[in-house]
């Protein structure tokens, strides 16, 4: 049975970035990257503990396992890693609905095994995701790749919704944000 729990321990934090690197862009086919999407930003223990220091990461286990994480970012944490300070940089100069967005969490990365897709993770981490932080923050932000639809729609059902676009790597961004005030987005 898969658990859905804070990161607590350093070989957890190893099953993430096993887990990462199985997903990466630079080791998945471009078919396996249009249908079930791919990750962009590589990140090494040392950046995973300095991020876990301020705020841990939802994961998914099944046993003893890392199937899924979602990872929890700060903006000032965020800026020490090139792609997700690019992010902030971005998040940075949008408005939402007309001001400057503030007191926000960034998904600094959400990825679930191959062999457990379709079980709803997505959802159930991104709930423990708000359940964990939205006493503190506002918004939760992140970016999707446009080309990666599934990820999209993961994204909007759970109720983020797109506020702007990037280009890094060659690839187009949706930047999409989840107000935690609003009701509706946090049903289901």
């Amino acid at each position: 049975m898969v658990e859905i729990q804070l990161a607590t321990t350093k070989e957890e934090l190893i099953g993430i970035l096993v887990l990462q690197q199985a997903n990466l862009r630079k080791n998945v086919s471009e078919e396996e990257a249009l249908s079930q999407g791919f990750l962009m930003a590589e990140y090494d223990l040392e950046f995973l503990q300095v991020l876990h220091a301020k705020s841990p990461s939802i994961i998914a286990k099944d046993g003893e396992q890392v199937v899924g994480y979602s990872i929890v970012a700060l903006p000032e944490e965020a800026k020490q890693h090139e792609l997700l300070a690019d992010l902030v940089r971005n998040i940075e100069r949008c408005r939402y609905p007309n001001e400057a967005i503030s007191n926000y969490a960034i998904v600094g990365q959400l990825c679930v095994d191959k062999q457990y897709r379709g079980q709803d993770l997505v959802q159930r981490l991104y709930g423990a995701f708000r359940d964990h932080y939205a006493d503190s923050y506002t918004y939760c932000v992140t970016d999707v790749a446009q080309a990666n639809t599934r990820s999209l729609r993961a994204h909007q059902k759970r109720g983020f919704q797109v506020i702007d676009t990037l280009e890094y790597g060659g690839i187009a961004w949706d930047i999409v944000l989840w107000d935690w005030n609003k009701k509706a987005a946090q049903e289901s």
